[in-house]
């Protein structure tokens, strides 16, 4: 019997490179290993078309596929993550100098389901005193999973023709919540401006105070998948762990970048985060993680009902002082 066949769609990261490039591979498993597409194309194939047996998906739509009971389970390999205060962008003209500012404000979001429009709601709730039906929303996409927006919520979807970003330019909308960098603020339009200007301090004082590096993707799987090869989730994970591993030892060396100050930077990192930011698994500091952002999907509306840490991720244990190499 040869090795079971599956799909990988993921990111084209360095932390996955030697496992795309076959350095590493799961035990057991063929993989085939997608990585040319963009993250949104990539969460609507996986979880509308399911067209891939594992895939890096949003977490914030995982959460709403589980809560509407969707056959798809997790493990908790995180290959993206991303501290959002410097993704919050508002109109320079309208008068927006502190997040209270926002309250009344019409805000642009790609999709509202997105994980890092999730995080920044919660955030300006919790850490700054904006409520999530205090402002009225714009959607540019329709979601990841479709779902009924809760009573008291704004939400408008926005024409095919519209977009956030033309619009926070034009006085259209007075601020944009965004998963990645917006053109006006990439060409420095002079109508466009950040939420908050030092948003790398404002990210660590948040990081200080609440220990959290927020984890935007999960690692999907099928279900059918899981029950059929309940050892598989265990094989991708120990595997994800030593791709991980590669990537860190190489990018630890500053040669691998042409970047001035790289080391530099590196030491910032490792003393702020530790020695691995992208650490896998449920440890306490994950679990923290993890549970607020599922408190903050339930809070919103998006999952109906709030679902525990061992129900959303897979086990991928080996028993107590189990899993090493014996001679």
């Amino acid at each position: 019997m040869g090795k079971l066949k599956l799909t990988l769609a993921c990111g084209d990261y360095e932390i996955v490179r030697a496992l795309k490039e076959g350095v590493v591979s799961p035990d057991g498993i063929d993989l085939t290993i997608l990585t040319d597409m963009d993250s949104t194309t990539r969460h609507w194939r996986f979880l509308r078309n399911r067209e891939f047996d594992v895939a890096e998906v949003s977490c914030s739509s995982y959460l709403v596929a589980r809560d509407q009971d969707m056959p798809l389970d997790a493990i908790p390999v995180f290959l993206h993550r991303r501290f959002r205060h410097g993704f919050a962008f508002v109109n320079a003209n309208v008068g927006i100098r502190t997040p209270k500012d926002l309250i009344g404000k019409r805000i642009g979001v790609k999709s509202y389901q997105v994980t890092a429009v999730l995080w920044l709601r919660g955030m300006l709730e919790h850490e700054y005193g904006v409520p999530h039906k205090s402002v009225h929303w714009f959607a540019e996409y329709d979601e990841d999973v479709e779902f009924d927006p809760p009573e008291g919520l704004s939400l408008t979807r926005l024409r095919d023709d519209q977009n956030c970003e033309d619009m926070l330019v034009s006085g259209e909308l007075d601020a944009v919540l965004h998963a990645d960098l917006i053109w006006p603020i990439v060409d420095k339009h002079p109508n466009a401006a950040r939420l908050w200007p030092d948003y790398k301090s404002e990210e660590k004082s948040y990081y200080k105070k609440t220990g959290i590096f927020p984890i935007m993707h999960v690692m999907g799987m099928k279900r059918e998948i899981v029950e059929q090869y309940p050892w598989a989730p265990i094989e991708l994970y120990k595997a994800f762990e030593a791709a991980k591993e590669l990537g860190m030892q190489r990018m630890e060396n500053p040669r691998v970048a042409p970047i001035v100050w790289y080391r530099e930077a590196w030491e910032e990192q490792e003393d702020l985060l530790g020695k691995d930011p992208w650490e896998y698994g449920l440890s306490e500091r994950n679990r923290h993680t993890l549970e607020t952002v599922v408190g903050y999907s339930h809070e919103q509306g998006l999952m109906k009902r709030k679902m525990s840490l061992d129900e959303l991720f897979l086990d991928v244990g080996q028993g107590r002082k189990r899993g090493g190499h014996r001679i």
